[in-house]
Formats: C-alpha cells, structure tokens, sequence
C-alpha cells in the first residue's frame, strides 16, 4: 500500500452558489496534533457556517475521524476522508471552512463542494510518497569518490550529505530494494576499499533531487 505525505501543508479556496469553502491541509503525527490544528482553524474563522473536518492517522490508517460539523450527516466530514484515503494520504488532517452563500446545495452539491475544497487543498501542498529503506554511510578514499558519484548518478540516488577529511564519507538514502545492488556495485567499483555503515528502517521520501528524512 502506497503511503504519502503532505511535505508543505497548503490552502485552497472555491465559491459554490456563493458559498465560500477553505481548505487547509496539514501534516499531522497523532489524533492530538490534529484536534489541535482544528481547533486553531474553528478559533481563527469563529463566525463561519462550518468548519468541517477529517484526519488520518498512522502507516496503516489506523485513525480515522471525520466531522460534519453541523452540515447533514454524511455531507461533508465523510466525503472529505475519502478523498484523503482515495488520494493515499496518511499523517494528515483537512479542515474546510464553509460561509454560506444563501443558497442551499443540497445533499449531492455539499458531498462534490466539499470534496471539491479538500482537492483543491491538496493542489496547493506538496506530497511526497514516503519510502522504507536504508540509510547508508559509505567511506571511501578520495581516489575512489569519483567513481561513487558516477555510480551514485547513474542510479538517481541523491548523496544527502558528505563529509571530507582523511575520508570521504558519503549519506545516502536508498530504498530497502536497491540497497544489496548498490552496495555490490560499490563494492566492484572500489576494489572493495570502500566501508560502509547502514542503518535500517529510516522514513524518507525525495523532494525532486533532495532526500528528505520523515
């Protein structure tokens, strides 16, 4: 199952028969974080219609709450969760806040404009998919960091860090399937001088070329 993460939270805004819907997104690690970012929302905009919201929690889903907050049951906190699920989001929570135009939308135009605002949210975010690998530390001398990089190239692993003294060591994150590849080919390409370290299990994603720890 694919997991992604909103990396840069974001706001989104539509008019639906002048009823005005805003949408913001955020990142979140526990039921607490997210109630808290709820509540600055309900505080920041006291005197709209609504504010409804939804939240997913955990590597698995494992928390899932909605709100209708007012709205008809079913209309608004319910769509809302599914576009994050329909979207494969996890570790984030959405609030849209409604001021009503004067024109009632009925059922359906309530569950596709509040649908509607949390994908017009999710535009204005970045997500990143989140990955399980390795994070590795590969040292090596300066003869054979020229190498490294060509082979690192090649393979589109950005170097997440490196460090130059007697050594070089080189950071990198690799996902958990190339990793044996990888260190071979390191292995061949320095005549096996290069030592490396790995630490399992690390959370990341890529932003564009950039490695980034979650």
């Amino acid at each position: 199952m694919a997991q992604k993460v909103i990396y840069r939270g974001g706001e989104g805004e539509i008019v639906e028969k002048k009823s005005r819907f805003i949408a913001a997104v955020q990142a979140v690690h526990s039921e607490e974080e997210a109630l808290a970012f709820i509540g600055e929302r309900k505080k920041k905009y006291w005197n709209a219609t609504h504010n409804c919201s939804a939240f997913v929690i955990g590597e698995h889903r494992e928390i899932q709450r909605c709100s209708d907050d007012g709205e008809p049951q079913g209309t608004a906190g319910r769509p809302m969760l599914d576009v994050l699920l329909g979207e494969e989001l996890c570790d984030a929570v959405v609030v849209v806040t409604r001021y009503f135009g004067g024109t009632l939308l009925g059922t359906g135009g309530l569950v596709r404009a509040y649908s509607k605002a949390v994908q017009e949210g999710l535009a204005k975010c970045t997500v990143l998919e989140k990955q399980t690998g390795s994070r590795l530390t590969i040292e090596t001398d300066y003869n054979g960091i020229g190498k490294l990089q060509y082979l690192l190239g090649q393979r589109g692993i950005p170097i997440a860090d490196a460090q130059y003294g007697g050594a070089v060591k080189t950071t990198v994150l690799v996902e958990e399937q190339e990793v044996a590849g990888l260190l071979e080919a390191v292995r061949e390409a320095t005549n096996g001088k290069a030592v490396w370290e790995e630490q399992k299990n690390i959370k990341f994603a890529f932003a564009g070329k950039e490695a980034v720890l979650l």
